[in-house]
């Protein structure tokens, strides 16, 4: 039987970020769905493999729950938004979401120092890094798609040249692990 510490504040946030993960990851396959709609391989691309990324955060978590004997629940989703007036609209919607995930992961990392969560604390901190990345990444990825004035070609070409390419291995060791090893 696996042990239970008491729920605090910290842990139940915490399984709420499950959802909030998964949430995200199925929205990136929709972001991607689209682009593939469109004809727009190199976006598609980006979007789906985000997905991963956050299905990965997710494990994460569960992995965290794992690791401290802490029984995991896991939530349902929304369905993800799929219909957008132009390529603009699913890198505003992406940036809205990961700068929503900021505040959440923020919000998590104060709850686990207010209870004096050491451990819960010392996890966060990679997540804290991880958003820092991702909302300059999609940042970016708004600017150059204005810049680009609709012609989708350029658009294209700088997310296969910038965003797609591969830089070495992403592989961070300070990464904590998720549950079933990550996609």
């Amino acid at each position: 039987m696996v042990a239970q510490p008491p729920r605090s504040k910290f842990h139940q946030l915490l399984h709420d970020q499950i959802r909030h993960e998964f949430q995200a990851s199925q929205q990136y396959i929709a972001l991607g769905a689209y682009y593939d709609n469109e004809d727009l391989p190199q976006l598609a691309a980006h979007f789906y493999k985000q997905s991963v990324e956050e299905r990965n955060h997710a494990m994460m978590i569960v992995q965290y729950f794992l690791d401290r004997d802490i029984s995991v629940e896991l939530p349902g989703i929304d369905q993800p938004e799929a219909s957008f007036e132009d390529y603009r609209g699913p890198i505003e919607l992406a940036l809205k979401q990961e700068q929503q995930v900021t505040e959440q992961i923020v919000a998590l990392a104060k709850t686990a120092r207010d209870e004096g969560d050491y451990l819960g604390e010392q996890f966060m901190q990679w997540f804290l890094k991880e958003q820092v990345e991702e909302v300059a990444n999609i940042t970016t990825l708004q600017t150059v798609a204005e810049r680009s004035k609709g012609n989708l070609f350029d658009l294209e070409n700088f997310v296969a040249r910038e965003i797609n390419a591969p830089a070495g291995s992403k592989n961070d060791a300070t990464a904590p692990p998720a549950a079933g090893g990550n996609l």
